[in-house]
């Protein structure tokens, strides 16, 4: 069922799709998806051409907006925009703790989500966009992830681009994971210490904090067990142009005075359990390593192995010490399946993915380096999440393609300077700076 409604400055459409799971056998099981028709009011009438929003994540719906804001507004001038939700996200066949099991035991369910990658995601956008544009090429903005499946579609079906248009998004064509983390342990630890520049007196509190969690056993009221490298792994919002500023926040209220002495206060336990918490987007942690896969060699929880080898990361030993404790971020480790009820049931599948050996090759460069379509990138100087050097090196891999590189904005410079930020990707796509 279609269904158009209106917020402020918008007509809405719902649209849904039929799609296989497996592009390669199209007469074989089909999932659903769902995408947001989003066009301003007073454009509602007119032929226009069309963009597609690819979220980033993995894992994440495409953004529910209310109007029109961040760089929506500035998108709604000239397109009409499709926000869709990738496979296993949002409305889009969700695939989680209370689905999977529909799927069987863990190995049916690991081989499900091995079609849950930029691969597939791709081959659903153009098996949509002869319904969606009649079949003209259509513009892909990429966030993030969703640049990561950009430049899959460069490299898989440039014909039906138009121009793609990525933020904080270029992935390295051939790194392994443990190349990812290996370079990004470093930048982690910059942003812990640009925090803590910022903000000295946090040190001794995420000390105290780190000594009593090695202390107690503390479970957060949603049932999740609040262990120390959980607690670090917050460092996760450091990425975000206000990260650091959230931190500050959360660490100042940790504890409260009771009968019993200094203990976490609720206010603390209810936000760390939100921030924590895959249970609105559990294919991030199953699929955060996979999407790195190419070839027989699996990624074996590559953040894990590749964390001990920087030991300033261990919080004993920093405790010990009287140095900083270092937050994480931007990893998946096992210990979180154990963690966290919503991902508890799903480790065995976990294990199975990380032990995989088959991943299809996600990247051509052959076709990158004769590529025709515009394309844009920018570039967020030490993005904590995207290593600069992965990115400038395809970026290079890419013919014709142009980079904006800038330190004013964080990884989610889309949403905190988002028109100024499309503004800027358009004319570069357009050659007109």
């Amino acid at each position: 069922m279609t269904a158009t409604y209106r917020q402020p400055g918008v007509v809405l459409t719902d649209r849904h799709f039929t799609v296989p799971l497996d592009h390669d056998c199209p007469a074989g099981e089909s999932i659903e998806l769902y995408a947001r028709e989003v066009v301003a009011s007073e454009k509602a009438r007119q032929e226009l051409p069309w963009l597609v929003y690819l979220q980033g994540g993995p894992g994440f719906g495409a953004n529910r907006f209310v109007g029109k804001p961040a760089w929506l507004g500035r998108a709604l001038k000239e397109y009409r925009v499709l926000l869709l939700d990738q496979r296993g996200t949002g409305h889009s066949t969700p695939a989680n703790r209370q689905t999977l099991p529909l799927r069987g035991g863990p190995a049916e369910q690991a081989d499900y989500l091995a079609h849950f990658r930029a691969d597939a995601i791709v081959r659903d956008c153009e098996a949509i966009r002869p319904l969606v544009t009649g079949g003209a090429p259509w513009t892909v903005l990429g966030q993030s992830f969703g640049g990561f499946c950009a430049v899959t579609y460069l490299s898989s079906a440039p014909e039906g681009l138009a121009t793609a248009l990525i933020t904080g998004g270029l992935p390295s064509l051939d790194a392994h994971a443990d190349d990812v983390y290996r370079a990004a342990f470093p930048r982690i630890e910059r942003k812990v210490a640009a925090h803590y520049a910022r903000y000295p007196q946090d040190v001794e509190r995420a000390r105290r904090i780190a000594d009593h969690l090695l202390t107690h056993d503390v479970t957060l009221p949603n049932g999740y067990r609040l262990t120390v490298e959980a607690f670090q792994s917050l460092g996760i919002i450091l990425g975000g142009g206000e990260g650091s500023h959230r931190l500050h926040h959360l660490l100042e209220q940790a504890f409260v005075r009771t009968p019993l002495g200094a203990a976490l206060s609720d206010a603390f336990q209810e936000d760390v359990q939100g921030l924590l918490s895959y249970a609105s987007h559990p294919l991030y942690a199953l699929v955060h390593e996979p999407v790195y896969g190419q070839g027989e060699r699996p990624t074996a929880w590559s953040a894990e192995r590749v964390r001990a080898e920087f030991p300033q990361f261990d919080a004993a030993k920093a405790l010990a010490g009287d140095g900083p404790l270092l937050f994480t971020g931007e990893s998946v480790h096992p210990w979180m399946f154990d963690c966290d009820p919503a991902l508890r049931p799903l480790r065995e599948t976990a294990e199975l993915l990380a032990a995989r050996t088959d991943w299809p090759s996600l990247y051509d460069p052959a076709r990158l380096a004769a590529n025709q379509v515009p394309v844009a990138a920018a570039v967020y100087h030490d993005d904590m999440y995207v290593d600069t050097g992965h990115a400038l090196q395809t970026a290079r891999a890419v013919q014709g393609l142009r980079t904006w590189v800038t330190d004013e904005f964080e990884h989610d410079g889309v949403r905190a300077g988002g028109p100024r930020v499309l503004d800027r990707l358009l004319a570069l796509a357009r050659d007109e700076v």
